[in-house]
């Protein structure tokens, strides 16, 4: 069982596919036995993102693996969940997807000193196919360069 302090599940489809332009950390309500499969980092965060239902932010895509000592109280493993943002933020992120090609999706989910569910999300902008080559280059670039410089240290 990995250590819930270790807990950081990363949904790096979202920085290949997007641009980030700002960041979130949201609450998660969960239900049942979700935080222990979360401790038990059975989470995947591929297809995730996130959209308004009437003045509330839900994300949609995390699925959340059903515990295996669960029985019939086990929870469903791909149910919208709601997040907690404060009316501030939630107001500034309804007005941002105002605009055209801008989307929230999910980043990362962690768990916090006190061992409570967080996810950041992130306000983002789609990539053409050309900005993630050059996204792929940029990474290929800094790996070779950052092994050079460990060579010669």
């Amino acid at each position: 069982m990995a250590d819930f302090k270790n807990i950081n599940i990363r949904n790096k489809r979202a920085t290949f596919d997007y641009e980030i332009l700002e960041e979130y950390t949201a609450g998660v309500v969960l239900v049942g036995t979700e935080i222990k499969s979360i401790r038990m980092g059975k989470v995947s965060m591929v297809e995730s993102y996130c959209y308004f239902s009437e003045g509330e932010l839900w994300i949609r895509g995390v699925n959340i693996a059903e515990y295996s000592w669960g029985t019939c109280n086990n929870h469903i493993p791909k149910r919208d969940r709601k997040l907690l943002l404060t009316a501030k933020e939630l107001t500034k992120l309804s007005r941002s997807l105002q605009d055209k090609g801008l989307t929230v999706v999910g980043l990362r989910l962690f768990l916090n000193e006190r061992g409570l569910a967080k996810i950041v999300i992130g306000l983002a902008r789609g990539r053409k196919s050309y900005d993630k080559r050059e996204y792929l280059k940029a990474n290929d670039a800094r790996r070779e360069m950052d092994q050079a410089l460990k060579r010669y240290k």
